[in-house]
């Protein structure tokens, strides 16, 4: 495995605290080609340098989540957070560290057990609510244009700034994320970069894995804050 930055936390499944800085993956089963593809993938950028997965297959009913759920906590467990966006319910039987909520979802009830709990933000009014209701972790965007929401307005770099200013947990940045891009949105405020094609679209996962999260390390680095 590739080694983490000196200081750096590694989530583990007894953890309920972002890995930071994180470069997390969304998953996309139809990028990666099947299932089996997609865990595949999934092992491959943990080398990399994945620190955080989160299951999003919004298309996939329950008695379908749930298995592939099971393989992604197999591959991930001491190794990422593994984070999955649909119920609670499946969250729970594939014992996943989290699930990560829409913007306007009602608020989950908290298992009496470490457990992360992210949402997604398009202002910074959505955010302020968010740190109202306690979730321990923000995605914000879509900041840049991006293939999986082309209708989405880019948000901008003003939204990372405003969000991470206003609340005391990980923001993470989304939407058109590549590794050229890495270096701004830490140096706003960014605790990390949530992706999709940037990692699944490529030729070599792995090594897109290892480009930003190499990008990651050095902006964080530049920003002198602390690693969690």
């Amino acid at each position: 495995m590739r080694a983490a930055p000196e200081g750096a936390g590694r989530q583990t499944s007894s953890s309920a605290r972002l890995p930071v800085p994180c470069l997390m993956l969304i998953t996309d089963q139809r990028l990666a080609g099947s299932a089996g593809a997609l865990v595949d993938a999934a092992a491959e950028v943990l080398e990399g340098g994945v620190t955080a997965v989160q299951l999003r297959e919004k298309d996939l009913p329950p008695e379908e989540l749930l298995p592939l759920a099971r393989l992604l906590r197999v591959v991930t467990r001491n190794q990422a957070a593994f984070i999955l966006n649909g119920p609670l319910e499946v969250a729970l039987a594939a014992e996943a560290d989290g699930v990560h909520l829409p913007e306007n979802a009602v608020m989950v009830e908290r298992p009496q057990r470490p457990f992360l709990i992210g949402r997604s933000v398009h202002s910074l009014e959505a955010a302020e609510r968010a740190r109202a209701e306690r979730s321990d972790y923000l995605i914000a965007g879509p900041i840049f244009e991006t293939a999986s929401h082309p209708d989405a307005t880019p948000a901008g770099l003003g939204l990372i700034a405003s969000t991470a200013g206003a609340v005391a947990v990980p923001v993470l940045a989304v939407g058109g994320i590549t590794d050229r891009r890495v270096r701004d949105v830490v140096r706003v405020g960014a605790s990390g970069v949530a992706v999709i094609s940037s990692i699944l679209s490529a030729q070599s996962p792995g090594r897109a894995a290892q480009a930003l999260r190499t990008e990651l390390d050095e902006a964080w680095t530049a920003t002198g804050r602390r690693c969690d």
